[in-house]
């Protein structure tokens, strides 16, 4: 990559997204990311061959500038000491680019694998633990919403500069990111009022907490689907993401958006929706996208950013004038993205 090349801070891109055939994609697209001059690399997990440090790591190893994030992995699914170590060597081997984000998880596959529940004042009690260790300090004698733990610590304060992220959707956890969080990542497919509504609740609860709202930066997760794409490629990120959404967590969504219930009903009653085992984008045909298409209302899918790549650099820029600080260009690998990427430059230089 050129060194005069200019880091979009703004702008982030998800690595493997979608269904990438194996995970040592991970560094060509890294190395892609970077190229285009995105500012952050986000890494979700998902239970098979896409475990988050792992990928974090590889990641870290084949890049210089980029920063790299987990959003999101679940705190419960590793031991605290073993989370803060991870968070720990990656801010050392990326010289301080690393960012570890967490999330709520989906309860469906939290109950089928008997994980359990991640709750508000879990994920708060967690970010004030991995601040004190990653600061170096000690914890004797935890007992509370996460275990026990006689004793963990560090030994160093070598992380203290780890930036905090939460993966945010209701108002309890949107709070929570303003107040305990340097970073917060809003959901897929959120209309205009329910982002503004969203930015606003994270603003309030870092001020509430005396923290300073700016400081607290507010992603806009935005499906971004050009035009350039192939037609089945674009139904399987539009379509296909947001039917696996509404399978795992369809509920909260819809009451989020304020969306009609009855429509998210006729959805779970469908045939083709019952006939999947597993998440629609793993293995849904044409064909069937296609269908799910007739029963999903356009207004839901409107809420991303397609067309040409001007319509989707317009779009984008909508996400900012909601009050998101930055936007994640989501669901397309940054080679799909590079279009849209030099029409954000141009346009941003024409000014």
């Amino acid at each position: 990559m050129g060194e005069t090349t200019t880091i979009l801070s703004e702008l982030g891109c998800y690595l493997l997204a979608g269904q990438p055939k194996s995970p040592r994609d991970i560094v060509e697209e890294a190395h892609a990311a970077e190229s285009l001059g995105l500012g952050t690399a986000f890494v979700s997990e998902r239970y098979q061959w896409k475990e988050a440090a792992t990928l974090c790591g590889a990641a870290a190893a084949v890049t210089e500038r980029i920063q790299i994030a987990t959003a999101a992995t679940n705190h419960n699914t590793r031991h605290p000491m073993v989370t803060a170590g991870h968070a720990l060597t990656m801010h050392g081997l990326t010289g301080g680019r690393f960012t570890l984000g967490i999330g709520r998880g989906i309860p469906p596959l939290q109950e089928a694998y008997g994980i359990a529940r991640i709750t508000t004042r879990q994920m708060e009690e967690f970010a004030g633990l991995m601040r004190t260790l990653l600061g170096g300090q000690p914890v004797f004698g935890y007992d509370g919403p996460l275990g026990k733990y006689p004793y963990l610590n560090l030994g160093t304060d070598g992380g203290s500069g780890v930036r905090l992220l939460l993966v945010a959707f209701a108002p309890m956890s949107l709070g929570l990111g303003g107040r305990c969080f340097d970073d917060v990542v809003l959901h897929t497919y959120f209309t205009d009022e329910t982002t503004e509504r969203c930015v606003r609740l994270v603003k309030e609860g870092a001020e509430k907490a005396g923290r300073d709202p700016d400081e607290v930066k507010v992603w806009s997760c935005f499906a971004t689907i050009g035009d350039h794409l192939p037609y089945e490629k674009r139904l399987m990120k539009s379509v296909g993401r947001l039917a696996t959404y509404l399978q795992g967590y369809g509920d909260l969504l819809v009451k989020t958006n304020d969306w009609d219930p009855a429509v998210l009903e006729r959805f779970r009653a469908d045939a083709v929706v019952q006939s999947f085992a597993s998440g629609i984008d793993q293995s849904a045909t044409t064909e069937q996208l296609e269908h799910l298409a007739e029963i999903l209302p356009e207004s839901w899918l409107a809420a991303s950013a397609t067309g040409s790549p001007r319509e989707c650099v317009d779009a984008i820029e909508g996400q900012f004038g909601l009050g998101c600080d930055r936007v994640i260009l989501h669901g397309a690998t940054p080679e799909e993205l590079a279009p849209v990427v030099a029409e954000y430059r141009a346009t941003a230089q024409s000014r």
